[in-house]
């Protein structure tokens, strides 16, 4: 008896020294890093206590990670921000950046249609929903109403009925066009967009936590012939991308993505019914209004509390993260809104101190 609790008793041990390990390492992965950190809040301009007010209502929400990059720099990082967790429908401008190189190298154009790509489906296209273009797809407007991978309740509640509308007449958010987008890319180009994202864009950025063996396509056959492209990254990495938009897609002197499709795509392109706040660009949403349509701020949203929000007249750059994969997540849904998220972007924002 007493060997067995000896025993018990040193697997208990070996485990919280593995627990201690893991936390450490974790740290030391947390705090080796190649992005430049400002030394002083104040000095970059921000005031410590109204920060640590934002800091208070991060830790009341199921936030898992935020970062925030000014002028080029971490002002600070909360929770775990090298984690690949999934990004959800952030996928989308991550995969406008690639369509972007690849416009400019002519290999496709915004009003190629489906029927060029002879794109159809499990349900046959109509003539007419073959027209739909590029344009119509990255603004989600195609016209196509059929079932897709990744769905959510709401996209297929809120579903037009099929013929409803033409292509390029109404605006609706689903996941059949953002699929299909990627079909065409992997089709046209003859290549894999996730090889091309981490060659073209997770490489030069000098990304330190992305792996090809965190993307995966998930195929929903009894739904749509058209997978969805899925992204497993971590807050640090979308600071990144998030960074190279600021930079109107430059990164230490090399052009990854062209400044014309890094305007282009981040302006307003197709009015969003009921919302107050933002339109839609080419798979980038686009603030409109006040306030942060007059701070020319843009946002990669994704499901359940994930953004990249980038906003140039403060030379910023804010990701926040809620780690769905998590076990406790699979329970609970413990998201955060998007009222609540850009909350905490409103707080942050208050704490940068004014010129006067």
């Amino acid at each position: 008896m007493f060997n067995r609790l000896i025993g018990v008793l040193i697997i208990i041990i070996i485990s919280l020294v593995g627990l201690f390990m893991y936390v450490y390492l974790s740290r030391e992965a947390a705090e080796e890093t190649t992005w430049e950190t400002h030394t002083s809040i104040e000095e970059a301009g921000f005031n410590p206590e109204a920060l640590e007010q934002a800091r208070t209502y991060y830790d009341s929400l199921n936030s898992t990670a935020a970062i925030v990059i000014s002028e080029g720099k971490v002002l600070f990082s909360w929770g775990d921000v090298t984690k690949n967790t999934n990004a959800h429908s952030i996928r989308k401008s991550l995969l406008s950046a690639l369509y972007g190189i690849e416009m400019e190298r002519g290999s496709f154009h915004l009003f190629d249609s489906l029927e060029d790509y002879e794109i159809d489906d499990q349900t046959p296209l109509t003539p007419i929903e073959k027209q739909a273009t590029l344009s119509n797809l990255m603004t989600s407007s195609s016209g196509v109403y059929l079932p897709a991978g990744e769905e959510s309740w709401g996209m297929r509640l809120a579903r037009p009925n099929r013929g409803s509308h033409l292509p390029g007449e109404f605006f609706y958010y689903n996941n059949w066009d953002f699929n299909v987008l990627g079909s065409v890319y992997n089709e046209q180009t003859e290549a894999d967009l996730f090889e091309h994202f981490k060659e073209r864009l997770a490489d030069p950025l000098g990304m330190e936590d992305f792996e090809l063996a965190d993307t995966n396509y998930k195929f929903e056959d009894r739904r749509s012939r058209h997978p969805s492209y899925l992204f497993r990254i971590s807050a640090r990495d979308l600071a990144r991308f998030g960074q190279l938009y600021l930079q109107n897609g430059s990164w230490e002197g090399e052009q990854l993505v062209p400044k014309q499709w890094v305007e282009r795509s981040t302006e307003a392109q197709r009015e969003v019914p009921g919302n107050t706040l933002f339109d839609y660009g080419y798979l980038w949403w686009v603030a409109t209004e006040a306030p942060y349509g007059d701070l020319k701020m843009y946002s990669a949203v994704g499901r359940y509390g994930q953004s990249i929000d980038v906003i140039p007249e403060l030379d910023l750059v804010f990701v926040h993260r809620v780690d769905s994969n998590r076990l406790s997540f699979q329970f609970a849904r413990s998201s955060v809104n998007d009222l609540q998220r850009l909350q905490l972007l409103q707080l942050i924002i208050d704490a940068k101190r004014r010129e006067e």
